[in-house]
Formats: C-alpha cells, structure tokens, sequence
C-alpha cells in the first residue's frame, strides 16, 4: 500500500490510477462500483492536488449521474467523493456546481436512508462553506427546507451535519440568513439547546450565532425564539466549544443595540458569562471577554451592570494571566470600554490596579501591534475620566510622554478643587515629581503643570522645583551672619 501511495506522486501516477478507478465505477459488480468511489474519496479527501485528479479526470459527472440511480451504499460513497473534493477550496466546489451534483444532492436529502442524507448534508457543507455565491448555490437548489426536516430527524449525527450546513449557509450575508430564519429553522434550532449531546449543541449554537450577528432583526428573530435563559445553562457545560459558541451567541445578540444588551443583562446573561470566563482558559475565553465589552459601550448604565457582576476583576484576571497577545487585547479593550463612562466607572477599572499592566503591555517591545494599540486607548480612555490619584501617581514616574499628558490634566482637574489631595500630592512627592518635568512652554502639558503649581503657595512650589537646595546652599555659603 506504501509504494501504491508513492506512486500517486510521480507526474503519471494520478491519472492512472484515477483512471483505473473510473473504470472500476462501471463495473457491473455493485461492491466494486462502491469500493472504488470510497478509495476516489480518500484520494480526493488526502490534499488538494489528489481532489484537482478526481476532477480532470472526469470522473465527477459520472459520479453524479449514478447518485440518482444507484443503491444507497453507493450513494454515500458518491457523495463523500464530492464532499472530500469540494471542501479544499471555492474553485474545487464550483466545478462540483458545474457538473450539476447540487440537484442531485438535495434529491438525496429527502432519501428515505438516514445515512444518504447525512453524506448529502456533508457534501452541501463543504461547498456552501467557501463563500456566498457559492452557498447561494446550494439555497438556489432548495437545499435550506430539506437541511430544516433533517434538523427534525432523530439521528443525531444527521442533526449536526444539518445543523453546520446551515450555519456554514447562514455566516456569508444576511440575505442568506434571512433565507435559513425563513425556513423555520430557528425555532427547531432554538428547541434543541437542552439536547444532550455536546458536538449538537454545539453545532446549534454556531447556526444561531451565523444568523444573530449580520443584523439587529435578525438577532431579534434569534432572541424571539425562546433562547433565554436555556443558552445561559450552556455556557456551564463541560464542553468547551458549547461554552465557547454559547457566548460567541450571547455576544453577538448584545453588540447590536443598548436594547438587546439590556435584555442579556436582565436574564442574567452578564454574570453568566463572567463565571464562564472564570471556569475556562485561553480561546474559550475570547467571545465572553469581547461581549462584556461590547455590553459597556452601549451606555453608562450598561457598563456599571458589568462592573456591579465583577467583571473587571475577571478581566484583569485575563490581562494579567492569558499569554496569548490577542486575548489580552480584548480584555485591554473590553477594560476601556468600561472604563471611558464616567470618573465612577474609571476608579473601579483602576483600583483593581490594572493600569500599570497596560502600561507595560503597552510598553512592551514583545507585545503585538494589537496589543500596543488597544492598551494604549484603554489607558488614555480610562485617564481620562479617572479622579481616583492614588491610581494616577505611579504614572508620573513611568509613563512616556504622550501618556503622562493625560495623568497630569487629571490632576490638574482634581487637585484646585480637594485640598485633602493637594496636601496629599506634596507628602507623596507628586508635586516635585511634577516640577521635574520637562515641558514644551505653551503647550497642553505646561498648562496643565501651570494649573497644579498654581493650586500651591510660590515658595512651596520653589522648594520642591529642581535646583532649589542648590540655592539656598549657595545663600548658606554667602550668608554673613550677625555679630553682636
């Protein structure tokens, strides 16, 4: 078998096998017509070069006319051929377009032998998978209604294959989509989320989050369905990709309008996915991380439901511990989202003493661009609304110059209006720190030092300025005393 497999590299090795197995497709024999249509599908299902063989070498337009004639057993090897063909790339699922296999797929859809439909579902799959046109293809064939009675079936593997077909047909657009909501397929979808079956559930998700995201009356349609607060219990699962799909659906309802994130707040949906991000690690993470996010950006209120359910601990959690760059950019993100509201909103994003993360992931030659990026605008997010100084001084001492502006407008803001944190500001050495800093006369930086220095007597500010002790050693030295 090792030196058969060899073979198929020479410059004729394909061809002439592929030939030979063509031959063996007619075959009078029904054994042999199926073994040789399974051996052109482990070929084909191998690399892409084996599956371009299985094409020019004509043998898909035979394949296809003997699925509407043959028995059921070389209906599933006929159409696990043009599944393992198609699903290498959109050129490759096109030719299986072109020879007309669509038709005759669906045809097999509504096959009365539950593993017929199950390889036809797969086969649609793969070419609707690849992109729109080509997904377009496969609803022009009316393969949604037939995906939607297999959906129903009691078969639990043709549950799942019909279930990622429509949700492989539903991602590209929302005129797709709107094609799977119109075949009733999310009610049958949304019913199904209490099935026990992991890969199920997990396939379910998926199809409702692919319709959910492309539009506000979609995710409505989704929300409609009954699928609060079943899809909450999910994100408990032992799976890992059912909790991963379960807030990858949650956030993609909550990112459309303050409305729908409000409606996620109040089933409860906030906290849950807070817990779920504490019970799991690494991508798991991801979705829930993004959908605390995109909840605080809608409004003030919004982003206090996150703080009031402890997520920024858990985010910072996530900063603080994940090694992957680009999760730890979307907690930075989420943490800014959070944060940029109101001076409430920044102290509780800032007493978890986060900032100074940011500003070494910021900082950080080993982080990514993302990564730098989104620190940054978190940082200057959350500065900008910050009073809380204790959270502000370190800052003065690390900070490069384009962030140490926005640390000290915020005290600038502060400082003329609590005479506890003025006094506080010198003892701490804020304010020497302050007269050390170099700045461009008439610029933002030096009104902002101007202001602080002004909230101050002149000889207190003289004191703590560089050079001083200097000066009054110098007057020591020249000092002549009294005598009497």
């Amino acid at each position: 078998m090792h030196s058969l497999t060899m073979d198929f590299w020479l410059p004729n090795g394909q061809e002439g096998v592929m030939s030979l197995l063509r031959t063996l497709l007619l075959d009078v024999v029904p054994t042999i017509q199926q073994t040789a249509a399974l051996a052109l599908g482990r070929l084909a299902n191998y690399n892409d070069d084996l599956a371009e063989a299985v094409v020019k070498c004509d043998i898909l337009p035979q394949l296809v006319y003997s699925l509407a004639e043959q028995n059921r057993f070389y209906k599933k090897a006929a159409a696990f051929v043009l599944r393992a063909v198609g699903k290498h790339s959109p050129q490759l699922a096109q030719a299986i377009v072109d020879c007309g296999a669509l038709d005759t797929l669906v045809i097999c859809l509504e096959d009365f032998d539950p593993g017929v439909k199950e390889a036809a579902a797969w086969a649609l799959r793969y070419i609707a998978r690849h992109n729109a046109e080509l997904s377009q293809a496969v609803v022009d064939a009316g393969a949604v209604p037939l995906l939607v009675f297999c959906i129903q079936e009691p078969e639990i593997a043709l549950k799942r294959i019909a279930a990622s077909a429509l949700s492989d047909i539903a991602k590209h657009s929302p005129e797709l989509a709107q094609t799977v909501v119109d075949a009733g397929a999310v009610a049958y979808l949304a019913q199904m989320l209490l099935n026990p079956d992991a890969k199920l559930k997990h396939q379910i998700l998926s199809a409702l989050s692919q319709v959910s995201k492309h539009s506000v009356d979609l995710a409505e349609m989704v929300v409609e369905a009954e699928i609060f607060p079943v899809v909450l219990t999910c994100l408990k699962d032992k799976d890992e990709y059912v909790k991963k799909n379960a807030s990858t659906l949650i956030r993609e309802i909550a990112k459309h309008t303050p409305e729908l994130s409000q409606l996620v707040v109040n089933t409860g949906g906030v906290a849950a996915v807070i817990d779920c991000i504490g019970s799991c690690k690494g991508n798991t993470r991801l979705p829930g991380i993004m959908m605390l996010g995109y909840v605080a950006a809608h409004s003030e209120n919004l982003a206090m439901a996150v703080i009031i359910s402890k997520g920024v601990p858990q985010l910072s959690v996530c900063l603080s511990e994940e090694p992957e760059d680009h999760i730890k950019a979307a907690a930075a993100w989420a943490l800014g989202q959070i944060g940029r509201h109101t001076p409430e909103h920044a102290r509780a994003v800032a007493v978890t003493n986060i900032l100074p993360v940011l500003l070494s992931l910021y900082m950080s030659t080993e982080s990514s661009e993302d990564l730098q990026v989104k620190s940054k605008k978190a940082i200057k997010s959350i500065l900008q609304k910050c009073t809380y100084l204790p959270a502000l001084e370190p800052f003065l001492y690390d900070a490069p110059p384009n962030i140490l502006k926005h640390v000290v407008g915020q005290f600038s803001k502060v400082l003329p209006h609590d005479s506890k944190a003025r006094r506080l500001f010198v003892t701490s050495g804020g304010l020497k720190k302050i007269q050390e800093i170099k700045a461009e006369p008439g610029s933002l930086l030096q009104e902002y030092i101007n202001s602080i220095n002004n909230c101050y007597p002149e000889e207190i500010v003289r004191y703590y300025s560089p050079g001083y002790s200097d000066t009054l050693l110098q007057r020591v030295d020249s000092y002549q005393p009294l005598n009497n």
